[in-house]
């Protein structure tokens, strides 16, 4: 049986900040055409309930795949920001369109409009799959981005339960006090709400505001005179890039939390190798993945050096085409 051609074949990679569309990757190399919008989701309209929201997001895709495959498409891949169960059921999506909401059958709902097969999975169970193709023993794959997820690949798979459990260290408690920073799950004390983008941007704005004297003497300072409330992630990873020590300082305390997240899925699976992606860590880049060694190499991993450490974690290529890609070579898998 022959493959459809990669123009026939649409996938989508919907997060809680942007989605994407492409066409034209064969599950190796990264799609030829992607088209980016913000995602219709909670980011775009925060006060909206979450029925409106899934409403809005499902009409996104099925527009915007349509936009770009106009033709003859005879498949869909979809990688969502939440977890999936196997039968393509997202059961919670806090960063597409926040706390509660009934479980969405997205699959169901975009096949029935677009008239072709669809299929559905968790975004960093797409991602892991191209990872798959390069990594050579078992990893775990970590975003970073507005929020945090993982997962596990191992044995030729995925580690996840057909119920979409698994790879979602982004809601570990971190922080068990009353005053813990909020989760978009509506939870406190989540790694997600901790060391996320987002949450290392509410850190940054709450140290600036409790130290107004040294923000304003430092390096995110002069980026941003209008005040705390002025600092995006934007400034905060050009500061990290000059060294700025109060910027650095608000990164590495976020990240002790990660490198204990990092510790615990290693001290429970054995699994050694870690890769990081996401637009937030991609962006501040290999500083990043230092101070993240760094902090790890502190904390201690049971039974590696320190040597051994330094070659646990390493960051992922440089696009944002993890899922799109993955999500490609899931369904010439399945095919």
């Amino acid at each position: 049986m022959m493959s459809p051609h990669p123009d026939s074949t649409a996938v989508v990679d919907v997060g809680g900040t942007t989605l994407r569309v492409a066409t034209g990757t064969d599950g190796v190399r990264p799609p030829s055409r992607v088209h980016r919008v913000r995602t219709a989701g909670l980011e775009s309209a925060p006060h909206a309930p979450v029925d409106v929201l899934q409403k809005r997001v499902v009409d996104q895709i099925v527009h915007e795949v349509r936009e770009l495959c106009p033709g003859s498409l005879e498949r869909v891949g979809i990688a969502f920001a939440g977890p999936v169960t196997a039968d393509g059921l997202v059961t919670a999506a806090p960063t597409v369109w926040g706390e509660g909401g009934l479980p969405l059958p997205l699959g169901e709902l975009v096949e029935e409009r677009l008239q072709v097969p669809v299929t559905v999975v968790n975004d960093l169970t797409a991602a892991a799959w191209r990872y798959s193709a390069v990594e050579r023993e078992p990893f775990c794959l970590w975003t970073v981005s507005s929020g945090i997820g993982n997962k596990v690949f191992r044995d030729g798979g995925v580690l996840v339960h057909p119920d979409g459990h698994g790879g979602e260290m982004g809601h570990w408690v971190c922080d068990t006090s009353a005053e813990a920073p909020l989760c978009n799950c509506g939870a406190r004390g989540h790694l997600g709400a901790l060391s996320s983008g987002r949450g290392v941007l509410a850190s940054a704005r709450g140290e600036a505001a409790r130290r107004p004297e040294a923000f304003a003497s430092s390096g995110l300072g002069d980026l941003c005179r209008s005040g705390p409330d002025s600092i995006d992630n934007p400034a905060l990873v050009t500061a990290v890039h000059a060294g700025d020590p109060f910027s650095v300082g608000i990164l590495r305390n976020s990240l002790a939390h990660l490198a204990s997240a990092v510790g615990a899925v290693f001290t429970s699976t054995g699994v050694r190798r870690h890769v990081i992606i996401g637009g937030f860590a991609l962006a501040v880049g290999k500083p990043y993945r230092d101070l993240l060694v760094e902090e790890l190499s502190r904390q201690g991993c049971f039974g590696v050096d320190t040597t051994e450490i330094g070659t646990m974690v390493s960051l992922g290529c440089e696009d944002d085409a993890h899922s799109l890609v993955g999500m490609a070579r899931i369904l010439e898998e399945r095919r």
